[in-house]
Protein backbone atom coordinates (compact mmCIF):
# COMPACT_ATOMS: atom_id res chain seq x y z
CA UNK A 1 0.00 0.00 0.00
CA UNK A 2 1.25 3.48 -1.08
CA UNK A 3 -0.05 6.27 1.46
CA UNK A 4 0.44 10.04 0.77
CA UNK A 5 -0.28 12.63 3.34
CA UNK A 6 -0.66 16.61 2.79
CA UNK A 7 0.36 18.49 5.60
CA UNK A 8 3.03 18.06 8.60
CA UNK A 9 1.17 19.11 11.36
CA UNK A 10 -1.53 17.24 14.28
CA UNK A 11 -3.56 15.38 11.61
CA UNK A 12 -1.13 13.89 9.76
CA UNK A 13 0.94 12.87 12.93
CA UNK A 14 -2.28 10.93 13.80
CA UNK A 15 -2.51 9.70 10.77
CA UNK A 16 0.90 8.64 10.49
CA UNK A 17 0.56 6.14 14.12
CA UNK A 18 -2.68 5.23 12.91
CA UNK A 19 -1.56 3.64 9.86
CA UNK A 20 1.78 2.00 11.58
CA UNK A 21 -0.91 0.32 14.16
CA UNK A 22 -1.83 -1.91 11.28
CA UNK A 23 0.60 -1.61 8.77
CA UNK A 24 4.38 -1.55 9.45
CA UNK A 25 5.74 -2.07 5.77
CA UNK A 26 3.87 0.22 3.83
CA UNK A 27 5.52 3.11 2.03
CA UNK A 28 3.96 6.42 3.40
CA UNK A 29 5.40 9.83 1.73
CA UNK A 30 4.63 13.35 3.48
CA UNK A 31 4.26 16.43 1.63
CA UNK A 32 3.99 19.80 3.29
CA UNK A 33 4.37 23.36 1.97
CA UNK A 34 6.29 24.05 5.30
CA UNK A 35 9.99 23.84 5.92
CA UNK A 36 9.69 22.55 8.89
CA UNK A 37 9.20 19.58 10.84
CA UNK A 38 6.39 18.44 12.63
CA UNK A 39 6.10 21.30 15.31
CA UNK A 40 3.05 22.10 17.99
CA UNK A 41 1.38 25.10 16.65
CA UNK A 42 0.24 26.37 20.22
CA UNK A 43 3.46 26.67 21.04
CA UNK A 44 4.74 29.69 18.59
CA UNK A 45 3.01 32.58 20.69
CA UNK A 46 5.30 31.12 23.23
CA UNK A 47 8.29 30.94 20.95
CA UNK A 48 7.85 34.31 20.03
CA UNK A 49 7.88 35.71 23.63
CA UNK A 50 11.31 33.65 23.84
CA UNK A 51 9.45 31.27 27.01
CA UNK A 52 10.24 28.54 24.31
CA UNK A 53 13.57 27.40 22.33
CA UNK A 54 13.72 26.11 18.68
CA UNK A 55 14.35 22.48 19.79
CA UNK A 56 11.45 22.42 22.01
CA UNK A 57 9.13 23.48 19.60
CA UNK A 58 8.67 20.18 17.81
CA UNK A 59 5.37 17.66 18.04
CA UNK A 60 7.33 14.55 18.01
CA UNK A 61 11.09 13.36 18.53
CA UNK A 62 13.43 14.27 15.83
CA UNK A 63 13.52 10.69 14.42
CA UNK A 64 10.34 10.42 14.31
CA UNK A 65 9.82 10.26 10.22
CA UNK A 66 12.54 7.66 10.33
CA UNK A 67 11.45 5.50 13.20
CA UNK A 68 8.09 5.35 11.53
CA UNK A 69 9.39 4.41 7.75
CA UNK A 70 8.21 8.22 6.64
CA UNK A 71 9.70 9.64 3.64
CA UNK A 72 8.90 13.51 3.25
CA UNK A 73 8.96 16.19 1.08
CA UNK A 74 9.11 19.22 2.65
CA UNK A 75 8.62 23.10 1.34
CA UNK A 76 6.62 21.58 -1.52
CA UNK A 77 2.84 22.58 -2.08
CA UNK A 78 0.54 20.42 -3.96
CA UNK A 79 -1.31 22.07 -6.64
CA UNK A 80 -3.76 19.36 -7.94
CA UNK A 81 -5.61 16.42 -6.87
CA UNK A 82 -6.67 14.45 -9.51
CA UNK A 83 -8.82 11.82 -7.84
CA UNK A 84 -9.46 9.63 -10.75
CA UNK A 85 -6.43 9.18 -11.93
CA UNK A 86 -5.31 8.94 -7.86
CA UNK A 87 -2.42 11.40 -8.73
CA UNK A 88 -1.06 14.82 -6.83
CA UNK A 89 0.38 17.66 -8.65
CA UNK A 90 3.42 19.71 -7.22
CA UNK A 91 4.08 23.01 -7.25
CA UNK A 92 7.29 22.18 -9.71
CA UNK A 93 5.16 20.27 -11.94
CA UNK A 94 5.72 16.72 -11.23
CA UNK A 95 3.44 14.38 -10.16
CA UNK A 96 2.98 11.91 -7.64
CA UNK A 97 0.72 8.84 -7.51
CA UNK A 98 -1.04 7.14 -4.28
CA UNK A 99 -3.85 4.26 -3.10
CA UNK A 100 -4.70 6.06 0.25
CA UNK A 101 -4.79 9.80 0.61
CA UNK A 102 -4.86 11.98 3.53
CA UNK A 103 -5.66 15.41 3.38
CA UNK A 104 -4.55 17.34 6.08
CA UNK A 105 -4.29 21.04 4.18
CA UNK A 106 -5.25 23.01 7.76
CA UNK A 107 -6.03 26.31 7.26
CA UNK A 108 -5.08 29.89 6.48
CA UNK A 109 -5.48 33.19 8.00
CA UNK A 110 -8.36 35.05 7.04
CA UNK A 111 -7.94 38.61 5.80
CA UNK A 112 -10.54 41.15 6.06
CA UNK A 113 -11.44 43.76 3.19
CA UNK A 114 -9.15 46.30 4.74
CA UNK A 115 -8.79 48.83 2.11
CA UNK A 116 -4.48 49.36 1.46
CA UNK A 117 -3.96 45.93 3.66
CA UNK A 118 -2.17 43.97 1.24
CA UNK A 119 -0.09 47.04 -0.20
CA UNK A 120 1.15 47.57 3.52
CA UNK A 121 4.50 45.95 4.23
CA UNK A 122 4.60 46.28 7.81
CA UNK A 123 0.75 44.37 7.86
CA UNK A 124 1.33 40.03 8.85
CA UNK A 125 -0.74 37.16 9.98
CA UNK A 126 0.38 34.92 13.09
CA UNK A 127 -0.31 31.49 12.00
CA UNK A 128 2.60 29.19 11.85
CA UNK A 129 6.09 29.06 12.67
CA UNK A 130 7.34 31.24 10.00
CA UNK A 131 4.71 33.92 10.55
CA UNK A 132 5.78 34.44 14.40
CA UNK A 133 9.57 34.26 12.72
CA UNK A 134 8.29 37.20 10.37
CA UNK A 135 6.87 39.42 13.37
CA UNK A 136 9.60 38.31 16.03
CA UNK A 137 12.53 40.12 13.21
CA UNK A 138 10.18 43.05 12.66
CA UNK A 139 9.40 44.18 16.27
CA UNK A 140 12.09 46.41 18.79
CA UNK A 141 11.32 47.44 22.46
CA UNK A 142 9.51 50.54 20.62
CA UNK A 143 7.60 49.53 18.41
CA UNK A 144 3.66 50.24 18.26
CA UNK A 145 1.67 46.99 17.42
CA UNK A 146 -2.08 47.17 16.88
CA UNK A 147 -3.57 43.75 16.73
CA UNK A 148 -6.47 43.03 14.41
CA UNK A 149 -8.58 40.94 16.91
CA UNK A 150 -9.37 39.59 19.70
CA UNK A 151 -9.97 35.92 19.88
CA UNK A 152 -8.20 33.05 20.68
CA UNK A 153 -5.15 34.46 18.18
CA UNK A 154 -5.37 37.75 18.37
CA UNK A 155 -5.12 37.26 22.23
CA UNK A 156 -1.66 34.54 21.94
CA UNK A 157 -0.25 37.21 19.78
CA UNK A 158 -0.68 39.64 22.39
CA UNK A 159 0.85 37.88 24.93
CA UNK A 160 3.72 36.71 22.84
CA UNK A 161 4.42 40.15 22.56
CA UNK A 162 3.86 41.93 25.85
CA UNK A 163 6.73 43.06 27.15
CA UNK A 164 9.19 43.28 24.54
CA UNK A 165 7.23 46.32 22.09
CA UNK A 166 6.30 50.25 23.24
CA UNK A 167 2.83 49.71 22.96
CA UNK A 168 0.05 47.18 21.81
CA UNK A 169 -3.28 47.62 21.33
CA UNK A 170 -6.00 44.98 20.58
CA UNK A 171 -9.03 46.22 17.86
CA UNK A 172 -12.07 43.74 18.08
CA UNK A 173 -15.37 44.76 16.10
CA UNK A 174 -17.64 42.75 18.88
CA UNK A 175 -18.55 44.25 22.20
CA UNK A 176 -15.94 42.14 23.69
CA UNK A 177 -12.96 39.84 23.87
CA UNK A 178 -13.20 36.08 23.02
CA UNK A 179 -17.09 36.50 21.55
CA UNK A 180 -17.52 33.05 20.34
CA UNK A 181 -15.79 31.36 23.44
CA UNK A 182 -16.64 33.74 26.70
CA UNK A 183 -19.93 35.24 27.68
CA UNK A 184 -19.92 39.24 28.60
CA UNK A 185 -18.79 38.39 31.97
CA UNK A 186 -15.94 36.12 31.58
CA UNK A 187 -14.75 38.34 29.00
CA UNK A 188 -14.96 40.97 31.37
CA UNK A 189 -13.03 39.08 33.95
CA UNK A 190 -9.84 38.24 31.37
CA UNK A 191 -10.33 41.37 30.14
CA UNK A 192 -9.44 43.06 33.59
CA UNK A 193 -6.25 40.58 34.02
CA UNK A 194 -4.87 40.66 30.45
CA UNK A 195 -5.14 45.01 30.44
CA UNK A 196 -2.79 44.94 33.42
CA UNK A 197 -0.53 43.23 32.11
CA UNK A 198 -0.22 46.29 29.54
CA UNK A 199 -2.48 45.45 26.41
CA UNK A 200 -5.09 48.12 25.05
CA UNK A 201 -8.60 47.15 23.67
CA UNK A 202 -10.93 49.09 21.86
CA UNK A 203 -14.29 47.13 21.42
CA UNK A 204 -16.64 47.64 18.79
CA UNK A 205 -14.55 49.19 16.23
CA UNK A 206 -13.11 47.94 12.87
CA UNK A 207 -10.35 48.64 10.55
CA UNK A 208 -11.71 50.72 7.12
CA UNK A 209 -8.24 51.24 6.04
CA UNK A 210 -4.59 50.74 6.73
CA UNK A 211 -1.62 53.07 5.49
CA UNK A 212 2.36 52.80 5.93
CA UNK A 213 1.53 54.06 9.63
CA UNK A 214 -1.43 54.86 10.27
CA UNK A 215 -4.10 52.59 10.82
CA UNK A 216 -8.20 54.23 10.00
CA UNK A 217 -10.65 52.37 12.04
CA UNK A 218 -14.27 52.75 10.66
CA UNK A 219 -15.65 55.56 13.81
CA UNK A 220 -12.90 57.61 12.17
CA UNK A 221 -10.29 57.18 14.80
CA UNK A 222 -6.67 57.00 13.82
CA UNK A 223 -4.32 54.89 15.53
CA UNK A 224 -0.25 55.40 14.56
CA UNK A 225 1.23 51.48 14.15
CA UNK A 226 4.78 50.29 13.23
CA UNK A 227 3.39 46.49 12.97
CA UNK A 228 0.03 45.44 12.14
CA UNK A 229 -0.82 41.99 13.05
CA UNK A 230 -4.51 40.78 11.16
CA UNK A 231 -5.46 38.07 13.95
CA UNK A 232 -9.23 38.41 12.43
CA UNK A 233 -9.65 34.42 12.00
CA UNK A 234 -9.02 31.41 9.39
CA UNK A 235 -10.73 29.76 6.91
CA UNK A 236 -10.28 25.92 5.84
CA UNK A 237 -8.16 25.09 2.86
CA UNK A 238 -10.73 22.55 1.07
CA UNK A 239 -9.81 23.81 -2.30
CA UNK A 240 -8.12 20.41 -3.48
CA UNK A 241 -10.95 18.57 -2.75
CA UNK A 242 -13.57 20.80 -3.76
CA UNK A 243 -11.76 21.43 -7.29
CA UNK A 244 -11.42 17.33 -7.59
CA UNK A 245 -15.05 17.06 -7.28
CA UNK A 246 -15.35 16.44 -3.67
CA UNK A 247 -18.09 17.45 -1.09
CA UNK A 248 -17.02 20.60 0.77
CA UNK A 249 -19.43 22.74 2.84
CA UNK A 250 -17.77 24.98 5.61
CA UNK A 251 -14.72 22.50 5.65
CA UNK A 252 -14.35 19.00 3.71
CA UNK A 253 -17.31 16.71 4.30
CA UNK A 254 -16.26 13.21 5.32
CA UNK A 255 -18.08 10.63 7.03
CA UNK A 256 -17.37 8.38 10.19
CA UNK A 257 -14.22 7.16 8.98
CA UNK A 258 -12.97 10.03 8.26
CA UNK A 259 -13.46 9.16 4.09
CA UNK A 260 -14.24 11.87 2.03
CA UNK A 261 -16.67 11.75 -1.32
CA UNK A 262 -13.47 10.40 -4.02
CA UNK A 263 -12.87 7.35 -3.51
CA UNK A 264 -9.44 6.48 -1.84
CA UNK A 265 -9.42 9.62 -0.32
CA UNK A 266 -9.39 10.93 3.70
CA UNK A 267 -9.37 13.68 5.67
CA UNK A 268 -8.63 15.42 8.58
CA UNK A 269 -7.98 18.50 10.95
CA UNK A 270 -8.68 22.07 10.47
CA UNK A 271 -9.86 21.34 7.03
CA UNK A 272 -12.80 19.06 7.99
CA UNK A 273 -16.17 19.55 9.04
CA UNK A 274 -17.00 17.86 12.33
CA UNK A 275 -19.89 16.38 13.91
CA UNK A 276 -20.32 18.59 17.24
CA UNK A 277 -21.37 15.67 19.62
CA UNK A 278 -23.57 18.40 21.81
CA UNK A 279 -25.68 19.58 19.63
CA UNK A 280 -25.45 17.54 16.18
CA UNK A 281 -24.27 20.29 14.04
CA UNK A 282 -21.81 20.17 11.55
CA UNK A 283 -18.83 22.74 11.52
CA UNK A 284 -15.48 23.57 11.71
CA UNK A 285 -13.25 22.62 15.44
CA UNK A 286 -9.86 23.63 14.84
CA UNK A 287 -8.35 21.90 18.10
CA UNK A 288 -4.94 20.23 18.14
CA UNK A 289 -6.59 17.26 20.18
CA UNK A 290 -10.02 16.64 17.17
CA UNK A 291 -7.30 17.05 14.89
CA UNK A 292 -4.50 14.07 15.94
CA UNK A 293 -7.52 11.81 17.05
CA UNK A 294 -9.20 12.26 13.63
CA UNK A 295 -6.01 11.82 11.74
CA UNK A 296 -5.81 8.72 13.92
CA UNK A 297 -8.83 7.33 12.96
CA UNK A 298 -8.32 7.78 9.20
CA UNK A 299 -4.69 6.53 9.34
CA UNK A 300 -6.24 3.10 10.99
CA UNK A 301 -9.08 2.94 8.18
CA UNK A 302 -6.80 3.16 5.34
CA UNK A 303 -4.73 1.09 6.93
CA UNK A 304 -7.36 -1.94 6.71
CA UNK A 305 -8.82 -1.28 10.57
CA UNK A 306 -11.53 -0.12 12.08
CA UNK A 307 -11.67 3.26 13.63
CA UNK A 308 -14.68 5.62 13.98
CA UNK A 309 -14.66 9.43 14.64
CA UNK A 310 -13.81 10.32 18.26
CA UNK A 311 -16.25 12.10 19.67
CA UNK A 312 -15.37 16.10 19.59
CA UNK A 313 -17.26 19.31 20.80
CA UNK A 314 -16.60 22.97 20.96
CA UNK A 315 -13.47 23.12 23.74
CA UNK A 316 -10.94 25.74 24.37
CA UNK A 317 -7.87 24.87 27.13
CA UNK A 318 -5.36 27.65 27.18
CA UNK A 319 -4.06 30.35 29.61
CA UNK A 320 -3.20 33.97 28.99
CA UNK A 321 -0.93 35.56 30.82
CA UNK A 322 -0.64 33.02 33.97
CA UNK A 323 -4.97 32.88 33.78
CA UNK A 324 -5.99 29.54 32.82
CA UNK A 325 -9.50 29.07 30.98
CA UNK A 326 -11.15 26.20 30.20
CA UNK A 327 -14.29 26.15 28.07
CA UNK A 328 -16.57 23.48 26.41
CA UNK A 329 -20.18 22.22 24.97
CA UNK A 330 -22.70 24.85 24.27
CA UNK A 331 -24.43 27.46 26.04
CA UNK A 332 -28.01 26.95 25.79
CA UNK A 333 -29.71 26.04 28.55
CA UNK A 334 -30.21 26.91 31.89
CA UNK A 335 -27.23 28.70 33.81
CA UNK A 336 -25.38 28.40 36.94
CA UNK A 337 -22.40 31.53 37.61
CA UNK A 338 -20.15 31.75 40.26
CA UNK A 339 -18.03 34.94 39.67
CA UNK A 340 -15.02 36.25 41.67
CA UNK A 341 -12.38 39.32 41.36
CA UNK A 342 -10.16 36.84 39.11
CA UNK A 343 -12.42 33.70 38.78
CA UNK A 344 -15.19 32.63 36.92
CA UNK A 345 -17.81 30.09 36.61
CA UNK A 346 -20.42 29.29 34.37
CA UNK A 347 -22.24 25.70 33.87
CA UNK A 348 -25.10 24.95 31.66
CA UNK A 349 -27.75 22.52 31.91
CA UNK A 350 -30.59 20.99 30.06
CA UNK A 351 -32.86 17.92 30.53
CA UNK A 352 -30.52 16.72 33.31
CA UNK A 353 -27.96 16.58 31.41
CA UNK A 354 -24.73 19.19 31.58
CA UNK A 355 -24.19 20.61 28.04
CA UNK A 356 -21.48 23.51 28.49
CA UNK A 357 -19.53 25.33 30.90
CA UNK A 358 -17.08 28.14 31.35
CA UNK A 359 -14.18 28.07 33.72
CA UNK A 360 -11.52 31.17 34.66
CA UNK A 361 -8.56 30.33 37.21
CA UNK A 362 -9.97 27.17 38.79
CA UNK A 363 -9.65 24.47 36.28
CA UNK A 364 -8.77 21.38 38.17
CA UNK A 365 -11.96 19.65 37.99
CA UNK A 366 -13.03 20.18 33.77
CA UNK A 367 -12.11 16.62 33.05
CA UNK A 368 -15.04 15.59 34.63
CA UNK A 369 -16.88 18.52 33.28
CA UNK A 370 -16.10 17.91 30.17
CA UNK A 371 -16.68 14.00 30.36
CA UNK A 372 -20.20 14.47 31.58
CA UNK A 373 -20.83 16.56 28.40
CA UNK A 374 -18.72 14.39 26.02
CA UNK A 375 -20.16 10.80 27.35
CA UNK A 376 -24.18 12.46 28.15
CA UNK A 377 -24.05 11.62 31.40
CA UNK A 378 -27.62 11.59 33.07
CA UNK A 379 -27.53 13.51 36.11
CA UNK A 380 -30.82 12.43 37.68
CA UNK A 381 -30.30 11.45 41.17
CA UNK A 382 -27.11 13.26 41.38
CA UNK A 383 -26.84 15.80 44.13
CA UNK A 384 -26.65 18.51 41.75
CA UNK A 385 -25.61 21.49 44.20
CA UNK A 386 -22.28 19.74 44.63
CA UNK A 387 -21.69 18.98 41.25
CA UNK A 388 -21.64 22.88 41.06
CA UNK A 389 -19.36 23.12 43.73
CA UNK A 390 -17.73 20.69 44.21
CA UNK A 391 -17.60 17.91 41.12
CA UNK A 392 -16.10 14.56 42.27
CA UNK A 393 -16.55 10.74 40.98
CA UNK A 394 -18.16 9.49 43.84
CA UNK A 395 -21.53 11.64 42.74
CA UNK A 396 -22.03 9.01 40.17
CA UNK A 397 -22.62 5.39 40.25
CA UNK A 398 -19.91 2.68 38.56
CA UNK A 399 -20.91 2.46 35.36
CA UNK A 400 -20.97 6.11 34.91
CA UNK A 401 -17.56 6.41 36.85
CA UNK A 402 -15.70 4.37 34.10
CA UNK A 403 -17.72 6.44 31.35
CA UNK A 404 -16.59 9.61 33.04
CA UNK A 405 -13.15 8.57 33.23
CA UNK A 406 -12.77 7.28 29.86
CA UNK A 407 -14.77 10.09 28.39
CA UNK A 408 -12.73 12.88 30.01
CA UNK A 409 -9.20 11.52 29.91
CA UNK A 410 -8.97 11.44 33.94
CA UNK A 411 -6.49 9.66 36.03
CA UNK A 412 -7.91 7.71 38.63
Amino acid sequence: MKYVIIGNSAAAVGCIEGIRKNDQSGEILLISDEKHATYSRPLISYWLKGKVVDKNMYYRPEDFYEKNGVKTMLGVKVTGLDAKKKTLTLSDGSKVDYENLLVGTGSRPFVPPIEGVNECKNAVTFLNWDSAIQLKSMINENSRVIVLGAGLIGLKVAEGLAGHVGTLTVVEMASHLMPSVLDDKGAAILEKHITKCGVNFIFGDSAAKAGTNELTLSSGKKLPFDVLVVAAGVRPNVELVKEAGGKVGRGIVTDDEMRTTLDGVYAAGDCVEAVDTVTGDRHIMALLPNAYMQGEAAGINMAGGKADTPKVMPMNAIGFFGLPLVSAGSYDGEEFVEEGEESYKKLVFRDNKLLGYILISDVDRAGIYTALIREKIDLKGVDIALLKKQPQLMLFGKSDRKRILAGGGIAQ
